[in-house]
């Protein structure tokens, strides 16, 4: 685990593009062959899954500190990578959370979310940062 402020990553990467980081106690396999493959993770995926980690740690984190009561979330995380130069151009989100929480209330979470998440402010610096949030009732509770 990192120091609060600090990350720490490492890599390694052999002949054929078979990497494998090293991320506080876990091991993550990519990537890093020079074509694209289709079998493991890029490093343009592990950045969706970065900003994809970020938005749902903060809704758990939110939930605590507005309070915010949510049964469960999910997000979708779409990267676009432009060629020339190569670099993401665009990041868009769709977060879907089962609360019972009024629309106010869900625009304030967002808008924390966006405020103050590393990755999200990371990005949104260096790309164009977009997404929306869709709400979903709370599986059974009365209506």
């Amino acid at each position: 685990m990192s120091e609060q402020g600090r990350y720490v990553a490492e890599g390694r990467n052999a002949p054929g593009g078979k990497g494998e980081l090293t991320v506080g106690n876990s091991k993550l396999a990519f990537d890093g062959a020079a074509a694209m493959g289709a079998a493991l993770p890029g490093p343009a995926d592990l950045l969706a899954g970065a900003l994809a980690a970020c938005i749902l740690k903060n809704v758990e984190r939110f939930s605590g500190m507005l309070p915010f009561e949510y049964a469960g979330a999910a997000v979708h995380v779409e990267l676009t990578r432009e060629e020339q130069p190569p670099r993401i151009a665009h990041a868009r989100y769709t977060l879907t959370i089962e609360t019972d929480e009024p629309s106010h209330r869900v625009d304030l979470l967002h808008r924390n979310i966006l405020r103050y998440g590393t990755i999200t402010n990371t990005l949104a610096a260096t790309c164009d940062l977009s997404g929306e949030v869709i709400t979903v009732p709370v599986r059974g509770r009365p209506t």
